[in-house]
């Protein structure tokens, strides 16, 4: 009974950073993907955000280049301008030292 009751705290314990990595999660509500943006419009990204498993903020990439480095778990952000086209607009939890966690979330937009 007694190894019984230690192999259950083993499993017990190597199930925790799973419950812990699946709460980590990145939502984007706005722009939603494939969505047709004017260019004549400031494109605003609405997103929300649940850390876990040792993410500490946001960096956003549009087209692979970061252009912003965001704290606030949960709002907007106005975009830079966006050229007529296509791009890749991307969020991912980063650690404390800026790190990707290999969480991302991105969505595709046009431009018109």
């Amino acid at each position: 009974m007694h190894k019984l009751s230690m192999l259950v705290l083993v499993l017990a314990s190597l199930a925790a950073p799973l419950a812990t990595a699946a709460e980590t999660k990145i939502e984007i509500s706005s722009p939603v993907d494939g969505a047709k943006l004017d260019a004549m419009e400031q494109t605003k990204l609405d997103y929300n955000i649940t850390l876990a498993n040792h993410g500490d903020h946001i960096h956003v990439y549009v087209d692979g280049k970061q252009t912003a480095l965001l704290r606030q778990l949960k709002g907007s952000h106005t975009l830079e301008t966006l050229a007529q086209g296509n791009h890749q607009i991307c969020i991912k939890i980063v650690n404390k030292n800026h790190t990707p966690i290999g969480v991302e979330r991105c969505i595709k937009v046009e431009v018109k």
